[in-house]
């Protein structure tokens, strides 16, 4: 969850200067018409191309990726290094990188997100582990940014920068942000001593797509060389679907089971989940401040829905140890009874559990 800490300098249509673009890159006599799809937490706006034409037999999708605030060098890195690898993600046909045009290979509209179901979670979910084994086995040869302290020191401070005063006008103690210190000096010292490896950053049900019925990933431009138990995290406790305990826990011992030695690092499963739990308290705290931004700066309020699922991640985590007993009592006594104030609040112990893939069947 890495949504830019930027806005783009300009709301313009872009539509007709990407339009002209993709004519010269397609030699089509006329203007592609662009039919806009749904975007994401950054900037990237996707379009398809009425009539669809193919690129060595493959559906293509055009997209905008504003190169002020997008990581569109990034993205192409990346792509190239997966593809390496034998992980599938988008060809890519054209680029302008100027512009922030591309024509990409189309992947369709079913995402992991889409399908899964409590009768087939643990298989999707251990060939998506498979696949972020696959991921965290390669070298460190491509240039990517260190997850270091500051990164996820500057990530975790959203929650007093957005979550709070922003969204509900709660400004800290002296005292108070001296016990979020200590809880993030625990955090911090947890996610650096892990091994170190390929982060995708938003390894989750809504980046994961079927295509050809083969897992594919998309939206990778931010990766980073950061600890082992983040993308597990973004997978098993992904903000947008919740599951019961039991079968996070399965799905967790699952992933234990097919890694290989050399990632386990003479690790116990216990201290692994450990780092998993704590990995995933840092990731929870700051989507609790990227929400809030995403809502308040861009406009997209569809993210305060999903708050409830990561105040419940939040506080079921740090339940768990007791050096965070502090921090949980704080944040139960003093921010949930004004979160209980706003609208897209729901009862935090519960959320996620009307979630349509609890009951959806198999397909």
């Amino acid at each position: 969850m890495s949504a830019s800490d930027n806005t783009p300098n300009s709301n313009l249509d872009i539509r007709p200067q990407l339009a002209d673009w993709l004519q010269q890159q397609l030699q089509f006599e006329e203007k592609p018409e662009l039919m806009p799809l749904g975007g994401d937490a950054g900037f990237r706006c996707y379009f398809r191309l009425a009539g669809q034409p193919k690129m060595d037999g493959r559906d293509l999708i055009a997209v905008y990726a504003p190169p002020e605030v997008e990581k569109n060098h990034e993205f192409i890195a990346v792509a190239e290094k997966l593809k390496e690898i034998s992980v599938n993600t988008p060809t890519i046909y054209a680029k302008n990188l100027d512009l922030g045009f591309f024509l990409l290979e189309d992947f369709g509209n079913e995402h992991l997100f889409d399908i899964l179901a409590k009768d087939n979670v643990l298989a999707l979910y251990g060939r998506s582990s498979q696949l972020l084994i696959n991921m965290q086995m390669t070298d460190n040869s491509i240039a990517l940014p260190q997850y270091d302290e500051a990164v996820l020191q500057r990530e975790m401070d959203l929650l007093q920068q957005w979550f709070l005063p922003e969204l509900l006008g709660y400004q800290l103690s002296t005292e108070e942000s001296t016990m979020l210190a200590n809880c993030y000096q625990l955090l911090l010292e947890s996610a650096t001593g892990q091994t170190q490896r390929l982060v995708h950053r938003d390894f989750h049900s809504r980046n994961i797509m079927l295509a050809n019925k083969e897992l594919a990933l998309i939206d990778f431009q931010d990766a980073v060389w950061g600890p082992i138990t983040y993308d597990l995290v973004s997978l098993l406790r992904d903000c947008y679907v919740y599951w019961p305990k039991e079968i996070v826990q399965q799905a967790l011992q699952q992933h234990w089971d097919e890694m290989p030695e050399s990632l386990r690092a003479n690790l116990s499963f216990a201290e692994f989940e450990r780092d998993f739990d704590l990995m995933g308290l840092q990731r929870h705290i700051k989507v609790l401040g990227i929400f809030a931004r995403l809502a308040l700066r861009d406009q997209k309020h569809a993210y305060l829905n999903d708050l409830p699922l990561v105040i419940r991640y939040t506080i079921e985590v740090a339940e768990k140890y007791p050096q965070f007993a502090v921090f949980t009592d704080w944040f139960k006594t003093k921010i949930i009874p004004l979160c209980e104030l706003q609208d897209w609040y729901v009862d935090f112990r519960h959320a996620g559990e009307q979630s349509a893939h609890l009951s959806r069947a198999a397909r």
